[in-house]
C-alpha cells in the first residue's frame, strides 16, 4: 500500500469526539487494506488498560488498537496522566509510574524536554511499524498559554509531519467562533498544517447546516470534510466518566436491578459494559441510599483514590447502606479498589494515596490491604465455574487474605465460598456468602461470571438472545462506526490529503513553534 502521511485529530475543546473519530478511522483504514495504529502522546484518564506486556496505557488507545486489530502497546500512548485529586496526578511514562506531580510542576517548561524526547521516540517506533498513524490531540488545540510546554497537539504534529483535522462539537454551541478561533490562534506554520474540519455531534436535519458549512469554509479557508450526526445505536467504550451521572435510572420491575456505587474517583467503568447491554439487567450508577436498599446486586467499582472514596462512603451513609443490604441477602461485588473496601482494613503508611493513613473497610471479606508504591499491571486468565476467563489488573496495594469465616445465615450456600488466590494463582477472587471481591477488571465480561451472579434473579425475566461473544459484539460495533463515518465524512478527500506531497518539511523533534 502507498505510504500515507500521519493524520492528527485535534479539537476545539475537550470531549468533542476526537477519540471516537480516531477509532472510526482506524477501522476504515484497516478495511481499506492499510495497517493503521493509534497514537496519543499524552492522555489524561482514570480509565486505563494493561497491555500484553503488563504495562499501562489509556483505554481510548486500547480501543483504537482493537478497532485496527493490532495489539495495544505503550508506544500508542507513551505518557498517561491519572489524576489523584484536583491538584496532583500520577505520571505514567512508557507504561510505568514515575511519580506524582502537581499540575503546576508538570506544566513547567523545566524538565519538559525529557518527556518530549520520550513521546517523539515512541511515535518514531510506531511509525516504522504501521501505516498510517492515526494521531489524537488533547483538549483544545488553541490553549496558547500552554504552547511552550505542549507535548500532544501541534508540536507533535510538527514532529510527525502530520496532516491535521480540526474536530468541532456543534452540540455545545458556538461552533463558528470555536472553529475560527482555534485556527486563527495558530502560528503561520501550524495553521498551514490544518487541512480540514469535521463538525461533530450534529442533531436534526443536515440540510439545515448547508449554508453554515459554506460559511465555515469561507471564514477559515479550510474545507469541511464532514458533518457527523449524533448516534445512539453504536456502542463504543468510553474513556471519560462525564456521562455516568446521567445513567441514573429508576429501578425496573421484571429486571435484575444492579446499582453501581458512583465514586468520586471512579475508574475503569467499562467493567460494566456487558451488563449494561444484557436485556435482563437494569444497571445504573447511584449514591442514593434508598437505591441500595432495593437493588438486587450492588457493585463497588474501581477507584484511583480508594481511601478517599471509602472515607466519603462512610461520611455520606452509603457504606452503612451497603452493609445493611448485604445482611439482608443482597449480593455485593467489589472490583479492584472496591475489592479493597470490602475488607477489614486499608492502610497507607507511606502516604501513597494521600493523607489518610488507615481506615476500616466494610468488613464483608476477611482481607486487609496495604498500599504500596509498586503497581501491578497485567493481563490474566482465571477459571470460574469451570470455564476459562480473562481480564486484567491495574492496582496499587497488596492484599492479604485470612481464612474464610463461617457463612452468614442469609448468605449464599457454603459451597459458593471460594478463595482462588494462592502461590500458583496469585490473582485473587474471594467469595464469602453473598459477597465477591476481585482485582480483575473485565471480570464481568465473562459469560460464566454473568450467569453466576444472575442465577436465581433472572429466572422470570427475558433471557438474553444474542449468542455473540463480547469481542464479536465490539468488532461489529467498529464496523458500524466505520459505516457511519463513511456516510458523513469525505473519506476520498481525506485520502487525497494524506497522499499529497507534504506542504511543509518534517521538523526534527517537537520543538517550539515558529511565529
Amino acid at each position: 500500500m502507498n505510504r500515507l502521511h500521519p493524520i492528527m485529530l485535534v479539537g476545539t475543546g475537550s470531549d468533542v469526539g476526537k477519540s471516537v473519530i480516531a477509532t472510526a478511522l482506524c477501522r476504515i483504514f484497516l478495511q481499506d487494506g492499510y495497517s493503521p495504529a493509534p497514537f496519543k502522546a499524552q492522555n489524561m484518564a482514570l480509565n486505563s488498560y494493561a497491555t500484553p506486556e503488563g504495562l499501562e496505557i489509556g483505554r481510548a488507545q486500547a480501543v483504537q488498537a482493537e478497532a485496527a486489530r493490532v495489539p495495544c502497546h505503550t508506544d500508542m500512548n507513551p505518557l498517561l496522566l491519572k489524576p489523584n485529586s484536583e491538584h496532583t496526578t500520577q505520571v505514567v511514562l512508557n507504561g510505568k509510574p514515575i511519580g506524582n506531580r502537581s499540575a503546576y510542576d508538570y506544566f513547567r517548561k523545566e524538565g519538559r524536554e525529557e518527556l518530549r524526547h520520550a513521546v517523539c521516540e515512541a511515535f518514531d517506533r510506531l511509525s516504522a511499524r504501521y501505516n498510517p498513524i492515526v494521531m489524537e490531540g488533547a483538549g483544545s488545540v488553541s490553549e496558547i498559554n500552554l504552547r511552550d510546554s505542549d507535548l500532544v497537539n501541534m508540536p507533535m504534529a510538527r514532529h510527525a509531519n502530520a496532516d491535521v483535522i480540526l474536530v468541532a462539537d456543534i452540540d455545545r454551541g458556538g461552533v463558528f467562533a470555536s472553529t475560527y478561533g482555534s485556527i486563527m490562534l495558530q502560528t503561520t506554520e501550524d495553521k498551514a498544517r490544518i487541512k480540514g474540519i469535521i463538525v461533530n455531534k450534529f442533531r436534526g436535519d443536515l440540510r439545515l447546516f448547508e449554508s453554515g458549512r459554506k460559511m465555515l469554509e469561507e471564514l477559515c479557508g479550510v474545507p469541511v470534510l464532514g458533518v457527523v450526526p449524533m448516534f445512539k445505536d453504536i456502542v463504543i467504550e468510553e474513556e471519560d466518566s462525564v456521562e455516568l451521572e446521567q445513567k441514573h435510572r429508576s429501578l425496573q420491575q421484571g429486571k435484575v436491578n444492579i446499582a453501581v456505587v458512583l465514586l468520586r474517583h471512579i475508574s475503569n467503568f467499562t467493567d460494566f459494559n456487558v451488563l449494561e447491554r444484557d436485556e435482563r439487567v437494569n444497571l445504573f450508577y447511584t449514591n442514593n441510599i434508598k437505591d441500595f436498599e432495593k437493588a438486587d446486586i450492588i457493585i463497588i467499582p474501581g477507584t484511583k483514590a480508594t481511601l478517599d472514596d471509602l472515607y466519603e462512603l462512610r461520611r455520606n451513609g452509603v457504606a452503612q447502606a451497603i452493609i445493611r443490604a448485604h445482611r439482608n441477602g443482597t449480593l455485593v461485588i467489589g472490583i479492584c479498589g472496591g475489592y479493597q473496601m470490602l475488607g477489614q482494613t486499608i492502610s497507607d503508611p507511606d502516604g501513597i494515596e494521600g493523607s489518610i493513613p488507615q481506615l476500616p473497610g466494610l468488613g464483608l471479606l476477611n482481607i486487609s490491604t496495604v498500599m504500596t508504591a509498586e503497581k501491578t499491571t497485567k493481563q490474566v486468565e482465571f477459571e470460574f465455574e469451570g470455564k476459562m476467563c480473562k481480564g486484567y489488573e491495574i492496582h496499587q496495594g497488596q492484599t492479604r487474605m485470612g481464612p474464610l469465616p463461617p457463612p452468614s445465615p442469609v448468605g449464599r450456600e457454603p459451597e459458593c465460598e471460594r478463595q482462588t488466590a494462592n502461590s500458583q494463582h496469585p490473582t485473587p477472587i474471594t467469595q464469602h456468602g453473598n459477597c465477591i471481591g476481585t482485582y480483575i477488571h473485565g471480570f464481568l465480561d465473562n459469560p460464566s461470571v454473568i450467569e453466576f451472579i444472575l442465577k436465581g434473579k433472572a429466572e422470570n425475566t427475558e433471557k438474553q438472545i444474542k449468542n455473540e461473544t463480547y469481542e464479536e459484539f465490539k468488532d461489529r460495533q467498529y464496523d458500524l462506526l466505520a459505516d457511519h463515518m463513511r456516510k458523513y465524512v469525505d473519506i476520498d478527500k481525506l485520502y487525497e490529503i494524506m497522499a499529497s506531497p507534504p506542504a511543509l518539511p518534517r521538523r526534527e523533534g517537537a520543538g517550539e513553534p515558529t511565529s
